[in-house]
């Protein structure tokens, strides 16, 4: 059974929106890390905005090598109750959330990544459909801004399976739901 896993770029203050502010804390090593997620996954899944941006930028971008041609090339779903036509790889997820999810975890393959798409991952909390959580915290307060973990968000417990620190000071904390 294929992971859905949420790979967020977080600040200290919980901040996961509009990530300018991860540029000055660009490393080689940090860049393998993101590069060796990409390839460790068959397929990405994102929400609208995320999307549109993604598919406004990406496939014209110059100079990205093998890691562009990855992320050009994966089938992506998308997640929307407002967009009717797909680009750029990408398939359009019309029906009940749970169940279209459920259905791309059955399938055969890789890891299913989700990058940004801060909506749909609350959605996919709420489902309890996150097998894990990949959070690459960044040593900024940015003070304001979508947090990951809102007000008012279910309790979840979470298992702590790996710590990984970069050079720059980013440190990435992956979680599993601690199910029983």
């Amino acid at each position: 059974m294929r992971k859905i896993v949420a790979s967020m770029l977080m600040a200290l203050d919980g901040v996961v929106e509009n990530p300018e502010w991860t540029v000055q804390f660009r490393r080689e090593d940090s860049q393998k890390y993101k590069s060796d997620e990409l390839f460790a996954s068959d397929a990405l899944l994102l929400g609208r905005r995320t999307y549109q941006e993604f598919a406004a930028g990406w496939p014209s971008m110059q100079g990205t090598g093998k890691y562009g041609e990855r992320m050009n090339s994966l089938p992506k779903f998308v997640v929307s109750t407002t967009l009717s036509e797909m680009e750029w790889n990408a398939s359009l997820l019309t029906g009940n959330l749970a169940e279209e999810v459920s259905r791309i975890k059955q399938q055969p393959g890789q890891d299913v990544l989700i990058f940004g798409s801060g909506e749909l991952v609350h959605s996919l909390m709420s489902l309890d459909l996150i097998d894990e959580y990949r959070l690459m915290v960044f040593p900024v307060v940015v003070g304001g801004g979508k947090r990951l973990f809102r007000e008012g968000s279910e309790k979840k417990v979470l298992k702590l399976i790996e710590t990984r620190t970069f050079s720059s000071g980013v440190i990435v904390l992956t979680y599993r739901p601690d199910r029983p």
